[in-house]
């Protein structure tokens, strides 16, 4: 009998995995549809390329080495030394069993739950350097990022590296798919620059609107519905009474905070713009799931609401501010995963009596760190060798066009 349970444990725990997986797999089409929404009608096809091909690249690299370097087992903290390519990550029957019950899931479950998450960090960067960047040169630096950048510093923390080690907290990424995407993304958007037009000679921002924003509303709820799995699947466990009611907690204060970024996105734009503006609103309720991600689980219901409207608050003024300085963000992921991405982390402090200010700053600046020095190094050895921006005749006229061929709203073009 007691086979049986830990049998019947372990088949919940595996199915409880894989399918929470599949929810943030899904999140793949929200940031497809939320990006081909914010751009320009002359660059969805690509955009849409970009998140399909980035997903499969993810994928294949991190099968082949970005698992093994993220969780290699090694006693280093530093540096893992495991680049073999993934063989088998499942466990056989027998070690079940024997395990008594502390052997939760199928190792194979943990690398599909892991690979998606790479995947999500890539996708922050492609909307933040949309319709100006060359197809191929993004394609080769997601090969880098999914395959070395972004399992290093997950190794640093959820592969038992040096910032776990030194208290670090964040549950389920705020800093570690987060904020390492959206570093990656400032460092591709810094070399590439802006697009064409996009500010006058005084340094003035004009307004370059997306083309869809019915299809970036459906994104956006199917990045809000994706991040259940996110947060919920970081429980890693549900076969018990306690595990599975502090899956329910996550899973509220998820939708609280979601919830709390959009109301705190939308007062904020009409206080400031004088209109509810459906970009910075739509931004807010992924600023609020950004927020809550590095603790979802401490938190009350309340407090998660407010974390997550201090987010969507800060989304707002974040985009200004890239503005002003002239980083040009065409989906705003920059503010979103970036800024507010730190503020989850900063916000661990205020429920989880485990973590310091200190350990979550100081997680901040090495994933930060990293991740901006290596993408650069990427980043500028791509441009010197194949460029990464299109001819300004490409610009114009659209890097559908230029890039793949195609037009996204064909009958709508002028013959």
């Amino acid at each position: 009998m007691e086979n049986q349970v830990i049998e019947l444990a372990y088949a919940l725990d595996t199915f409880y995995f894989l399918v929470m997986g599949a929810f943030v797999m899904w999140m793949a089409a929200g940031f497809a549809m939320l990006e081909a929404g914010l751009v320009r009608s002359k660059s969805t096809v690509e955009i849409l390329t970009k998140n399909i091909a980035l997903y499969s690249i993810a994928s294949v690299m991190y099968m082949l080495c970005g698992y093994n370097i993220m969780y290699s087992g090694t006693e280093s903290t530093w540096m893992p030394l495991a680049f073999d390519m993934l063989t088998s990550a499942d466990n056989s029957a027998a070690d079940v069993i024997a395990s008594g019950g502390d052997t939760y899931y199928s190792g194979l479950s943990d690398f599909f739950f892991q690979v998606v998450f790479v995947a999500t960090a890539m996708s922050i960067v492609s909307g933040a350097v949309a319709e100006r960047m060359k197809l191929w040169s993004f394609l080769l630096f997601a090969v880098v990022m999914c395959g070395f950048i972004y399992p290093v510093q997950g190794f640093w923390k959820w592969g038992g590296g040096f910032l776990d080690a030194a208290g670090f907290a964040d549950f389920a990424g705020s800093g570690v798919v987060h904020l390492c995407g959206a570093t990656a993304a400032l460092a591709g958007v810094i070399l590439l620059g802006a697009r064409k037009g996009r500010y006058t000679a005084e340094g003035k921002a004009v307004a370059m609107p997306g083309a869809n924003m019915p299809l970036a509303t459906l994104g956006t709820f199917i990045l809000w519905l994706g991040w259940f799995g996110f947060n919920g699947g970081s429980e890693l466990v549900v076969s018990n009474v306690a595990e599975a009611n502090a899956v329910a907690l996550v899973f509220v204060n998820t939708n609280a905070a979601a919830a709390g970024g959009v109301i705190a996105a939308l007062l904020t734009a009409k206080a400031l713009f004088g209109k509810a503006d459906l970009s910075m609103t739509l931004n807010g309720a992924l600023a609020g799931l950004v927020a809550i991600t590095a603790e979802p689980l401490a938190p009350t219901p309340g407090l998660a609401t407010i974390i997550g409207a201090i987010g969507g608050v800060l989304v707002v003024f974040s985009i200004i501010t890239f503005d002003k300085l002239k980083l040009d963000d065409p989906v705003g992921a920059m503010s979103v995963h970036g800024v507010v991405g730190l503020w989850g982390l900063i916000a661990v402090v205020l429920s989880n009596t485990d973590a310091s200010l200190s350990s979550q700053l100081y997680g901040a600046v090495v994933i930060f760190g990293w991740t901006f020095v290596t993408s650069m190094i990427a980043w500028g050895i791509i441009k010197m060798v194949v460029g990464i921006r299109v001819s300004e005749e490409d610009e114009m006229n659209g890097v559908d066009i230029a890039e793949c061929g195609m037009e996204a709203y064909p009958e709508f073009v002028r013959k």
